[in-house]
């Protein structure tokens, strides 16, 4: 069994941050909290109820005048002073976050530097709020549109990034003036919560951030349908946003979801092929392949196809996996149920008729006694219908196709209710004018691997979500518009 090293600071308590202190829930329940490595529960904390949640939003919306009524600039030095207290305590909070989640040190790192990318980024926007004056009809009138913040902001966040998303949507949140409550994942809750502690030592006002934990069906339920909250920004399943979108529709509030993906990961007959193997082998085995944007599903032409499998074969079969305190390629997979759920779709898609190429699988013993261990598996489908290519996977499994051409891959990799991310490999000029308008994605990469660009725009189609995050239209969604017909005639 691993180890899997904890800090030895970690926030294990059953408080949660309301209005500027740390208070204990409206009732004594708790939820345990694993390490993935080793199945040790390394701490509880507290399971929210709907009075916790409306006692949070009082506390925003009461801060809410004050905080929007500070010029941007001054609420961008707190964003800033919060990502500084995130790079001097980074250490500790990427341990914290591989204790929690089970990702490699290296990548946890990673997590964190982003989690600081983020909130500077957001604050780099405060004099970027900007309106119009439009031309009027009339002689004596402008027409001003200005922006607004739009009040209480809650937001829902994944557990495959708990310190990442939560500062992707808290510091743009902030910036724009208005207050926010952030529900931090029941999987993956002390993130959220040391990033309160910080917020709390910089001196943030009270009200304006506030950290709940307990579980989405409740506390979730209650922020999403609470008349007090104006936007909910959400990053999770599609499942979930659906339930969050009908929740939200007798309020007609703002919904912002970034939902579940089905990456095709495309190689054309004239792409560099070692740099498309080395890109398919991060796109999929990063995080475990729990991420959004990961290489699901792989569409190779026919000429390249036998030389990319044996290599990509070859990369996968050598990646470690381990404790994720230690140098290691791959972590465990963040619960037992997410183990289950990577297992039942494998079967399924052999039942289909999918070739095993690499059998990776569930690992269960020795060293993998303990834990949620999944070992790199690579499959090869004839059938576009196989569960393997039809359903997320976020897993470390990853099925690929033939196709004969270009025309034949986009069809394939756009049969899907997805829309998110897309990746083609080609140095054909024509393929790549085409494949933006050929690809029916919110995001596409082309010739490299995933990571979003904290300048871009990471935005879904389809049943990937609604809205996006990042980049000047990722922070203008957390302001609304206001048209004022100025007379002076």
């Amino acid at each position: 069994m691993f180890a899997a090293r904890q800090p030895d600071d970690a926030p294990i308590h059953g408080a949660m941050y309301v209005d500027g202190a740390w208070q204990t829930a409206a009732n004594a329940s708790l939820i345990p909290v694993e390490n993935p490595a080793n199945e040790a529960v390394i701490g509880h904390v507290a399971e929210g109820t709907v009075a916790d949640a409306d006692g949070a939003i009082a506390a925003a919306k009461a801060a809410f005048p004050a905080w929007a009524a500070r010029p941007a600039v001054e609420r961008a030095g707190y964003v800033t002073a919060l990502a500084d207290a995130i790079d001097a305590d980074a250490d500790r909070l990427a341990a914290l976050v591989t204790m929690e989640q089970g990702k490699p040190i290296t990548q946890a790192r990673g997590e964190i530097g982003a989690a600081s990318t983020f909130l500077r980024y957001a604050a780099a926007q405060a004099r970027r709020i900007q309106g119009d004056i439009v031309t009027s009809d009339s002689p004596s009138e402008e027409i001003h549109i200005r922006r607004h913040p739009i009040g209480v902001v809650a937001g829902l966040t994944a557990w495959n990034y708990p310190a990442a998303l939560a500062a992707r949507k808290l510091g743009p949140a902030l910036v724009a003036g208005n207050t926010f409550i952030l529900l931090s994942h029941e999987v993956t809750p002390f993130s959220g919560l040391a990033i309160a502690e910080l917020a709390d030592r910089i001196g943030l006002p009270k009200g304006v951030f506030n950290v709940l934990t307990g579980r989405g069906p409740v506390v979730g339920k209650r922020l999403v349908e609470h008349p007090d909250t104006g936007l909910i920004t959400m990053t999770g399943s599609t499942r979930a946003g659906r339930e969050i979108c009908r929740a939200a529709a007798d309020e007609l509030k703002v919904v912002r979801l970034e939902l579940g993906g089905k990456a095709p990961f495309i190689v054309m007959e004239d792409a560099d092929i070692d740099a498309a193997v080395a890109a398919a082998v991060t796109a999929r085995y990063t995080n475990c392949g729990q991420v959004c944007t990961c290489n699901e599903r792989m569409y190779l032409h026919d000429k390249i196809a036998d030389e990319f499998l044996e290599k990509f074969v070859a990369q996968s079969r050598g990646l470690s996996i381990g404790d994720p305190m230690g140098e290691v390629d791959l972590g465990p997979k963040v619960s037992g149920v997410e183990v289950t759920k990577v297992a039942q779709i494998v079967a399924r898609g052999v039942d289909a008729g999918a070739q095993v190429l690499l059998q990776g699988g569930t690992l269960t013993d020795g060293p993998y006694a303990k834990g949620h261990w999944v070992a790199p598996t690579v499959m090869e489908v004839t059938d576009n219908a196989s569960p393997l290519i039809q359903e997320e996977i976020f897993g470390p499994v990853v099925a690929a196709k033939r196709v004969s051409g270009f025309d034949e891959a986009v069809a394939l990799a756009n049969d899907t209710s997805f829309g998110l991310s897309a990746y083609m490999f080609t140095q054909n000029a024509k393929y790549i004018a085409q494949t933006p308008y050929a690809l029916k994605f919110g995001e596409i990469y082309l010739n490299r691997s995933n990571g979003e660009a904290v300048q871009g725009f990471h935005t879904g189609w389809g049943h990937s979500g609604l809205g996006g995050e990042d980049g000047q239209y990722g922070f203008d969604a957390y302001l609304r518009k206001q048209t004022t017909y100025l007379n002076w005639g």
